[in-house]
Parts: structure tokens; sequence; C-alpha cells
């Protein structure tokens, strides 16, 4: 089993439940009841609709755990069969290939709880748990230290993993630990310097050697430090101003994963792509977002294949004109081998 990124009684998966559904595309499709869980693993499961991009095949094997005991019954599961894991949070900050992605995909988006600890300061929340959302409700408590985070989309799990950051604050300034499972189905506890931080990356960002994949470890929960006490209304206004910056300065209106690439210190990614004359460019439906150019957005109809040519396509503008190689934040999953042509 090898596991790609975004205790309890385990399960025995021996004796399974299986019954057959239609998809919506008229495709039989099969789902697997893992006993004493709650957790269902669905066959060729459409992945479009779990990320922001709306672009994607289908899973061969899908997941969505809600507590940890279903986590560790669908890493069992996988182990079993020697199936490759793939782990989806909310979908924010990937491009799934058209083609989908083989294996099992483990949603954590349903592993859900928030504690916020007033003699600690301590903010303890599952990897499940939306950010924009943990920063309003610090907001209202007058917790001072998320402000930033309120426009930040996805969840608490993949802002361990890639170190999610804006307005010069990031997740590894505040984390006191994280919790994650190991492949085996063992938790451990890691502190920021375990977890290896450099600019929005991590030692949890899964690479594609042996090596790497045997590190591979899922975020389950994580603790920051925050600082409570303040004025509410007046850490909910710098909420709300983050919130209007972010708004007026970054396309909503339609789908995207956020910034497409890693800011090559001193520039930043979307000044040297806007100066090479590329704001509007379009492949197929994906367009080079007129507002901000490091955000690549789906006009409408557009397809995996077509997002990822156009980023190799600014790559290589971007190299030919300034000898810089533009690294992407986005995260890419599935085989994409010969989608340019």
């Amino acid at each position: 089993m090898t596991i790609s990124q975004a205790a309890g009684n385990v399960c025995t998966v021996s004796a399974l439940n299986t019954k057959k559904q239609q998809t919506t595309n008229s495709v039989e499709s099969e789902v697997i009841y893992l006993p004493s869980t709650d957790c269902a693993i669905k066959s060729q499961a459409s992945l479009s609709a779990f990320t922001s991009y709306r672009v994607g095949g289908a899973a061969d094997l899908y997941a969505a755990p809600r507590n940890l005991e279903a986590l560790q019954a669908s890493l069992k599961y996988a182990k079993e069969r020697n199936l490759k894991v793939t782990i989806l949070g909310a979908g924010s900050n990937l491009l799934v290939s058209d083609r989908g992605i083989s294996g099992l995909v483990i949603a954590t988006r349903h592993l859900r709880f928030s504690n916020f600890d007033p003699e600690t300061g301590q903010l303890t929340v599952a990897a499940g748990e939306s950010i924009p959302s943990l920063a309003w409700a610090a907001a209202e408590l007058g917790w001072q230290g998320l402000e930033w985070a309120v426009g930040i989309p996805g969840t608490a799990g993949g802002a361990v993993v890639m170190n999610a950051g804006a307005h010069n604050s990031c997740i590894a300034d505040m984390l006191v630990s994280a919790q994650v499972l190991s492949p085996d189905g063992t938790l451990e506890t890691l502190t920021p310097e375990q977890l290896g931080y450099s600019y929005r990356t991590s030692l949890l960002q899964s690479g594609e050697s042996p090596s790497e994949r045997r590190c591979q470890r899922i975020v389950t929960q994580a603790t920051l430090q925050l600082a409570p006490g303040a004025d509410p209304a007046k850490v909910m206004a710098i909420t709300k101003e983050h919130k209007k910056h972010r708004l007026s300065t970054q396309p909503y209106n339609f789908p995207s994963c956020g910034s497409v690439f890693r800011n090559p210190k001193p520039y930043s990614a979307g000044w040297l792509i806007e100066q090479t004359g590329l704001k509007g460019y379009q492949i197929g439906g994906a367009q080079v977002a007129l507002l901000h150019a490091n955000f690549i957005v789906n006009r409408g109809g557009a397809k995996a294949s077509d997002i990822f040519c156009l980023i190799r396509h600014i790559q290589h503008q971007v190299q030919e004109r300034w000898s810089i190689n533009l690294e992407p934040e986005v995260k890419m999953l599935g085989e994409f081998q010969g989608a340019c042509g």
C-alpha cells in the first residue's frame, strides 16, 4: 500500500457487505460496507464534484470516513489488497486527471470537531474542519491569530500538509502539534520541527520515490496556538478586512484551485505571468484569470487536461522570458502523460 497526500477498534474486512448501485451515467458501481463502521467504499466515484476546479475523472474506489476508526478501517482495507491510497481534503489545491485516480481515494472532509481551550489558548481541530470557518469562529470569540486564514480555501489537514499561508502568516507559525496516522494504522504526534516546514511545503507532502512513500502519513488533527482575550469586534473587523481584500484581488466568480504557482522570491508568480503577457490566455475552458494572473479559472466546460496544458504553457513562456522555473503549488493527481498532445 502506498499513500499519496493531500486509536480505536479497527473493523475486520473479511466479511464485507456489497450492493450494486446505478450512477448518474447509468454505469453500475459497487458499494462495499465495512462492518462495525459507518464507512462505505464506492467504486467508480466521480471526483469532479469534490474538487474546487470541478474537473477530474473517477476514483477506482472512494471512501469518506467520519471518524478515526473508519479511517483506520479504510486503510486496513487498502493494505490487505495492496491498493494505492490517495488522500483528498477539500479538493481546493488539487488538479485531478481526466483519467481519474487508481486505487482507493480517502476523503477526510468529514472528520470534524473543534475545541477552543481558554486556559491554554489552543485550538484543536480535526483534519476535515474548514479553515475559513475556524477563522470566523475564532474572531467571534475574540481569539487572535487566524484572521489571515479567512480567505484560505481548504481544510485544517490540508493546511498543515502544505503550510498554508497568507498576509505574511502561515500555519507553521502557530502549529503546536499535528496528529498523524501512519500507513500501518498507528498514531503519532509531531511537532513543527519534525514536519520540516518551509514555504508552502512540509515533509508530509508526498513524492513518488520509494523512500518518500514509506514516510507518508495522514493528518488526523492539529493543535494551533492562538491568543484569546481580545475584543471580538476588533478581531472580527480585521478578519472581514482580510476577506474583503481577497475578494477584491482574487477571482472567485469561476472555479479555481487558488494560487497555481509558488512565488519565486523576490518575484511574485502573478507578476511574472502578467509581465509575460499571459493574462486572459486560454486553452479550452481554462483561462489565466484577468483579475490575478496566478489563478487559472474554469470558464465553463474545462477539462483537467486544459488546465494542465495551460500550466505547462505558462511555465514554458516564463522560463523563456525570465529564465525562472515556476513551481506549481497545485498538486496534480492521476495520469497526465500525453495530455497536451
